[in-house]
C-alpha cells in the first residue's frame, strides 16, 4: 500500500476532527440549533442548558472546521458588539464503508452561501 501524500492526510484529518466533533452530543446541539435561526453564545446557552463556557468552546471549534459562520452582529444595549452563529450545515450523513468513514456535508439552505 503506498503513503497517503500531503492532500489526502489533510483531508482525512480534517474528516476525522469533524466526525469526532460531531460525536460530541453537545456540538450537536450548537449545530443544529442554529441551523434555522441566527442565535448568539448567550442565547444557546440558556436555550441548551449548557454553560457558556462550553458554548464559546463548542462555537470556537465548529467556526474552526468551517460548520458555522458569523450570520450577523448585534449592538447590545452597553454597546457591545455580539455575534450570531448560523449553521452552514443543513444535514449530516457519516457511513462506515471498508475502513474509512464517509463524510457527506450538505448545505444548509437557509444561510447567505
Amino acid at each position: 500500500m503506498s503513503k497517503p501524500n500531503i492532500i489526502q492526510l489533510s483531508e482525512f484529518d480534517i474528516t476525522q476532527k469533524i466526525i469526532e466533533s460531531l460525536s460530541n452530543v453537545c456540538t450537536r446541539a450548537v449545530l443544529f440549533s442554529v441551523k434555522d435561526t441566527p442565535k448568539d453564545a448567550t442565547q444557546l446557552s440558556k436555550e441548551l442548558s449548557i454553560s457558556l463556557s462550553t458554548v464559546y468552546k463548542t462555537l470556537s471549534n465548529l467556526e474552526d472546521l468551517a460548520l458555522i459562520e458569523v450570520d450577523q452582529f448585534i449592538i447590545s444595549g452597553e454597546g457591545k458588539k455580539i455575534k450570531q452563529y448560523k449553521s452552514r450545515i443543513g444535514k449530516v450523513e457519516i457511513t462506515l464503508t471498508e475502513l474509512e468513514p464517509v463524510l457527506n456535508l450538505y448545505p444548509n439552505k437557509n444561510t447567505n452561501d
